[in-house]
């Protein structure tokens, strides 16, 4: 005997959810980029090129984070609509802020780098996960890999992964080759983190 399940209903999220949402990721992910800045290490995608962009010239990684963005907001609008670009926009610019504000409220001079990679990875990559569920990203290769999932079915966790291999590939000229080891680890726990509890048809929300 078949048992017929009655379609499931969905229902998104509320205006309030995600206006909690969007800054519990942000702070995550904002918290994460700290701990590597601390150590002079580095990560994947948009913010992997942030980390470099700032080592080279000595800008803020906050202001470099979000300006640097700014160009992919135009494939936000015109592929995943205007609420998702909002979100997206206010969930960079928390970022960014965030980034700057963390060192008023801790002092972590003294922080092990592979603990803080470690740290930093399972950080970024839950802050990633909060802002995809809420109709958001954390901007640059997200929307990207976003875009991606949703038109092709590839999980964003496996589309970050390649395009982070590239920025950690980059980064062996300007940062110190222990570092970047452990940056790699955190890179992979990152990815891992979003892989496996960001897949496509599973969520609903």
């Amino acid at each position: 005997m078949t048992v017929v399940e009655p379609p499931v209903e969905i229902k998104p999220h509320a205006i309030w959810e995600d206006v909690l949402a969007i800054p519990t990721g942000a702070f995550l992910m904002s918290w994460g980029m700290y701990l590597l800045n601390a150590i002079d290490g580095v990560t994947g995608g948009l913010a992997g090129v942030s980390f470099l962009t700032s080592y080279v010239t000595g800008w803020s990684l906050g202001l470099v984070y979000f300006v640097i963005n700014l160009p992919f907001y135009w494939l936000a609008v015109k592929r995943l609509g205007w609420g998702f670009t909002v979100k997206t926009l206010i969930a960079v610019g928390l970022i960014s802020v965030g980034v700057g504000l963390h060192p008023h409220f801790i002092d972590v001079s003294s922080l092990q780098p592979l603990y803080a990679a470690i740290f930093a990875g399972l950080a970024v990559g839950t802050g990633m996960i909060v802002l995809f569920r809420h109709g958001a990203s954390a901007g640059g290769f997200g929307i990207l890999a976003q875009w991606l999932q949703q038109t092709r079915g590839w999980r964003a966790g496996y589309v970050q992964l390649a395009l982070d291999a590239c920025v950690l590939a980059a980064s062996v000229a300007l940062v110190e080759w222990r570092i970047l080891l452990v940056s790699v680890i955190g890179g992979v726990l990152l990815n891992l983190v979003v892989a496996i509890n960001h897949r496509p048809g599973r969520y609903f929300g």
